[in-house]
């Protein structure tokens, strides 16, 4: 199937997702990764005013870089904050032209739910094990596999991904929190 392109520009290849461990290091780990990679902020831990800063002053290192910066809220606040696009889950998603879509999914349901909800790219976790989700059944390269590729979607594989993982997985899309921090 071909894989529809996102509103802005070809999807990286590569993505940096922000985690409350990995924050103090965050500016560096963007400056590090490929120009042209993605961005994607959460922070839920953050107060709003914090979180709000926070985004702003990480965001100017990912544009210094050329980097897609992706917004876990809503599509109102994405606009609001200049990003790129948003993520989560597919029935919080509110896809427009001008924003890229990114959901969530573990599982070929809720790749289909992604799909329906017009998301222009799907990251499917976990791959393996995470710390992120201690004692969840990862998915492994050969179930990832068989999943992605019935994606309509473009597939970014998430979970327990480093160089050496994502090089097992044969994997071409994928993103971290530990493992690019």
């Amino acid at each position: 199937m071909r894989a529809r392109q996102s509103p802005t520009r070809l999807l990286p290849k590569l993505w940096l997702l922000s985690d409350e461990r990995n924050d103090r290091v965050l500016a560096e780990a963007l400056r590090r990764l490929p120009r042209g990679s993605g961005f994607v902020f959460r922070h839920y831990h953050l107060p709003p005013g914090e979180r709000v800063a926070r985004w702003f002053a990480l965001l100017r290192v990912a544009r210094a870089r050329g980097h897609l910066a992706i917004l876990a809220d809503s599509a109102l606040t994405a606009r609001e904050w200049g990003a790129d696009g948003i993520y989560g889950a597919p029935r919080a998603l509110c896809p427009t032209r001008r924003l890229v879509t990114l959901a969530t999914a573990h599982s070929l349901r809720e790749i289909a739910g992604a799909t329906l909800a017009r998301a222009d790219a799907v990251l499917l976790s976990p791959a393996f094990p995470t710390r992120s989700h201690p004692g969840d059944r990862a998915l492994g390269p050969i179930r990832f596999r068989l999943l992605a590729r019935h994606a309509a979607i473009p597939v970014i594989a998430l979970g327990g991904l480093n160089r050496s993982t994502a090089h097992r997985l044969r994997w071409h899309r994928w993103a971290a929190i530990d493992g690019l921090s």
